[in-house]
């Protein structure tokens, strides 16, 4: 079976995740004090405690093999947060961009920015996994099975959520314009060519939150056409390339 969200059923801003379910934030915020969430959320497969800072991650195209989603909890120090949690066994992402802004005293606003991946050599990751509380792009599923049980999804060795949990699955997944809020991710291996890491004075996140996705053009000013129709999609990223 091939799911393909098309036309009317292929969102300019599509949530991938389930996040509408997560947005009822007082009424969410009140069940995870009181521990409600962790029978069907559980913690995340990103075992280490977070800062719950929100940084971003976009991309022209992520193609990836072997999908898993569900819901999970991130810990911090003083707050848990509540994120769908997007696992994939073997991803190539063009035109990889990362960015955090954060407010430093007297210099005001200062971004850590990272890109990668951009005229035709994807960074590349095995095993991973992205907790997310906002997700977009436009998206192609192939074999995808959605209110699976959470327990028993089988995309990525090892990832998965609790049981009774609502979770999906499937053999592929590719986004083209890749939006994505987070607060943790991580990778078994994340192969970055062409790595350039700033650090700059101002605010310059890797997109603007309020804006398009089809907006989305790589930070260097050479956005290729990888990411055009699946009629002409170039030959340099087809499924015979990706990694397992």
């Amino acid at each position: 079976m091939s799911t393909r969200l098309t036309g009317h059923t292929r969102w300019r801003r599509l949530a991938v995740v389930m996040v509408p379910t997560l947005l009822a934030s007082a009424a969410l915020s009140t069940a995870v004090a009181r521990g409600a969430l962790a029978a069907s959320f559980g913690v995340s497969p990103n075992s280490f405690t977070v800062s719950g800072q929100s940084f971003q991650i976009s991309a022209s195209t992520l193609d990836g093999r072997g999908f898993v989603q569900f819901g999970v909890l991130d810990r911090g120090a003083h707050a848990s947060y509540p994120e769908a949690l997007s696992g994939i066994r073997s991803a190539d992402l063009y035109d990889l961009c990362q960015s955090v802004v954060q407010d430093v005293p007297v210099l005001g606003p200062v971004t850590l920015r990272l890109t990668s991946g951009s005229g035709g050599s994807p960074a590349h990751a095995d095993r991973l996994v992205a907790d997310s509380h906002d997700l977009q792009g436009d998206a192609l599923f192939h074999n995808i099975n959605i209110g699976q049980d959470a327990a028993t999804v089988q995309g990525v060795p090892g990832v998965h959520g609790e049981s009774g949990g609502f979770g999906e699955q499937a053999d592929t997944v590719r986004i083209d314009d890749l939006r994505q809020q987070t607060r943790s991710v991580s990778a078994a291996t994340f192969r970055l060519p062409g790595l350039h890491l700033s650090v700059q004075v101002g605010s310059n996140p890797c997109f603007d939150s309020g804006s398009d996705p089809s907006d989305h053009h790589s930070s260097d000013g050479d956005h290729a056409d990888h990411h055009s129709s699946d009629g002409d999609h170039v030959s340099h990223h087809t499924p015979g390339d990706r990694r397992e």
